[in-house]
């Protein structure tokens, strides 16, 4: 018997950005296609109308893409199985709504939401137990179970709203298996029948999924712990079709926790504690209100799809820098745990300055340039590769090399007070003023040559390091900060660093 192929599917709804949480499900789902030649289908499960968002889809893509996430079916791509918007499949959830209903695995449901919630208000009130539409409340409502075929047909003809829901059978025990949390079981009587197909004529997220996934041919449903407790009533409904052996493989991913792991990681988690939780800037069509992504605030896609894969999964060895490639042959999800895995922006920013430092920098400059020339400076890519070769290790990303390095652009006007009064001594400029005149002697200009010279100079005139290098360094930084003093001469030139010294002897009193 020929082994079926691996197909894996991420299916998202277009009702907002997509949270970080999302972007793993996505990465996870791609990472097992990858590793086992499978297929990985993108989704979009648009059906509800209600929570819809303008540009949400083209978000999702839009992110995916710059995640590196590729897939081989999918809206744009094309594939065997098209359309893959289900809001152009309504069709087929019709003619599969009908088998359902001629089984006798659903039925009409023409309850008001008045009268749904005084169903439920009622239950709370009398303390009778789960205040949802199940196996004992549906025989006081208003569906086709209690009215007569004859008055259930007058009602649809008459345009009488109405939905569609699956009959729970009652007090019946529900098994499946999920890959990352074991053997599963759950009793009838604790599942409500879920709505299938709305009153928009539009099926709700259990009917679609269940019937696309089937059609599509998909293997495993990897997604995240949320739809847990929306399984049993998916495992009914394979067996309702008749689909029990073609049923796919469940892992339900855990949740990615607050960094105090004290909940589920939210928008206003990011908000209040200063880092993004979606991939992409999103601004929200209606409110204008923008929230901040991890592209724009300078991570790499490639240390952020590091960062996600970790949390969760976990490879068994020390290693945690992982290439794209190296994570589709390690991946697997025996290995991804149950618990939920708490979100450590630190963590995050430190892959981030892993991945800067093994970029070259001249890869690094040809953006760090964009910074440099809205500062209204120019500069040739050969300077700057040494400017950011010298201060990449101090930054975890781009756009925070200006803060390191802008004294190789903007000769200092001031100086730092609280600087000069600790490091700037008696006898700097005295010191000082013998350095310049022997600046116009070291040839060729450049560190090893500084070093050499200024080396002899400490020695000659027992200077101390601490006075010399320090009185350097605020003279041409304005303070006592930056990379190595000597390399920062080389790179300032002769003239412009015997300029800076002059002028700051003439200002600092």
């Amino acid at each position: 018997m020929q082994e079926q192929k691996i197909r894996v599917r991420f299916a998202p709804s277009p009702t907002g950005p997509l949270h970080i949480g999302g972007v793993r499900t996505a990465l996870y789902n791609y990472l097992f296609a990858g590793k086992h030649n499978g297929d990985f289908i993108l989704r979009i499960e648009d059906t509800d109308l209600a929570r819809y968002i303008k540009g949400a889809e083209s978000y999702i893509i839009e992110a995916l893409k710059w995640c590196g996430i590729t897939w081989n079916e999918g809206p744009g791509s094309g594939g065997n199985y098209e359309p893959y918007r289900q809001s152009e499949r309504k069709e087929i959830y019709e003619k599969f709504i009908s088998i359902l209903l001629e089984k006798g695995h659903a039925y009409y449901a023409f309850d008001t939401p008045a009268e749904i919630e005084a169903m439920r208000n009622k239950i709370e009130s009398e303390n009778l137990g789960n205040p949802q539409y199940e196996s004992v409340t549906r025989k006081f409502m208003c569906n086709s179970l209690t009215l007569s075929p004859a008055e259930t047909e007058q009602r649809i003809k008459s345009g009488k709203p109405y939905v569609i829901r699956a009959l729970i059978p009652g007090n019946e025990q529900v098994h499946f298996s999920d890959i990352i949390r074991g053997k599963l079981k759950v009793n009838t009587l604790t599942l409500d029948d879920k709505v299938l197909l709305k009153a928009d004529g539009l099926p709700t997220y259990h009917l679609a999924n269940v019937v696309d996934d089937h059609l599509m041919k998909i293997s495993h449903v990897i997604r995240g712990e949320e739809w847990l407790p929306s399984t049993p009533l998916h495992v009914l409904l394979y067996r309702f079709f008749g689909w029990e052996k073609q049923m796919p493989e469940f892992a339900h991913l855990p949740l990615i926790l607050k960094p105090d792991g004290k909940g589920k990681l939210s928008k206003r988690d990011g908000e209040r504690l200063g880092f993004p939780v979606y991939p992409l800037m999103w601004k929200d069509p209606e409110t204008g209100e923008v929230s901040n992504g991890y592209r724009e605030s300078g991570y790499f896609p490639e240390a952020f799809v590091n960062t996600l894969t970790l949390l969760g999964w976990n490879p068994g060895t020390e290693q945690e820098m992982f290439s794209i490639d190296q994570l589709m042959q390690e991946f697997s999800l025996e290995n991804v745990g149950k618990a939920g895995a708490r979100f450590n922006p630190d963590k995050a920013k430190w892959f981030n300055h892993q991945y800067l430092l093994k970029k070259s920098s001249r890869d690094i400059a040809k953006e760090f340039i964009k910074i440099v020339r809205k500062k209204n400076h120019d500069v040739s890519y050969d300077k700057l590769t040494e400017i950011v070769a010298l201060v990449k290790d101090r930054v975890n990303f781009v756009h925070e090399m200006w803060d390191q390095a802008f004294f190789f652009f903007e000769p200092p006007k001031t100086f730092n007070e609280k600087t000069l009064k600790k490091k700037w001594k008696e006898k700097t400029p005295e010191i000082l003023d013998k350095v310049l005149e022997i600046l116009s002697g070291i040839e060729p200009f450049n560190a090893p040559e500084i070093s050499k010279v200024l080396n002899d100079f400490m020695q000659r005139y027992d200077v101390s390091a601490a006075i010399l290098m320090t009185g350097l360094r605020i003279c041409l930084v304005g303070d006592a900060k930056g990379p190595d003093i000597k390399e920062i001469m080389a790179i300032l030139g002769r003239e412009e660093v015997i300029k800076r010294i002059e002028f700051a002897l003439k200002t600092i009193k």
